[in-house]
């Protein structure tokens, strides 16, 4: 089936979260917490160079809001039942051929250390398993992020490989790559 046509639910929740969909709309929010998050998202994501402007931020999430439409990139806003916006994940690099998706994330500096992450990747997991039939979901870190690769781990995804010198990030060293994977035997 062309991935276009397939319809499934764009939000669904957890104990403390509410994982959805990006909307028009959500940019202000989203920029709060990228602001607040900027010394600590810095030397993880390329996005987080240079401090975003709101309506650079509601670009980010028109553009989301498209892909996720298309079904290139299922991005999904984490939200606490509060209504506080609380970072971002998703399935992200899919192969609706395998199927195959990985998983990334952030979360809010405020957030952290509570466990909301391990609760939306758990929950997103099971999404990606129940929903879309996955024979495969992956989560890739950076080495030397702990906080990052500590997630699969308390998730019991088996580590299977760390790459050496895989890659130059964003800053221009060499960095090594934890690979953690689950697969569903056909």
């Amino acid at each position: 089936m062309n991935p276009i046509l397939r319809d499934f639910p764009e939000q669904f929740e957890t104990e403390r979260l509410l994982i959805r969909a990006p909307r028009v709309g959500d940019g202000r929010q989203m920029n709060e917490a990228v602001l607040e998050s900027l010394e600590a998202l810095r030397p993880w994501m390329p996005w987080a160079e240079k401090a975003p402007t709101v309506e650079d931020s509601e670009e980010n999430i028109r553009r989301a809001v498209a892909r996720f439409r298309t079904r290139e990139d299922l991005r999904l806003q984490l939200y606490l039942k509060d209504g506080t916006f609380a970072g971002g994940s998703g399935l992200h690099r899919i192969d609706w051929d395998v199927p195959k998706f990985e998983i990334g994330y952030w979360l809010r500096t405020s957030l952290c250390g509570r466990g909301y992450m391990t609760e939306a990747v758990s929950a997103i997991t099971s999404f990606a398993f129940d929903t879309f039939g996955a024979r495969r979901v992956e989560i890739i870190t950076d080495a030397r992020n702990e906080r990052s690769w500590r997630v699969p781990e308390r998730l019991q995804f088996p580590l299977e490989g760390l790459l050496k010198s895989h890659v130059r990030d964003h800053h221009g060293y060499l960095r090594d790559t934890r690979i953690y994977a689950r697969t569903r035997a056909d």
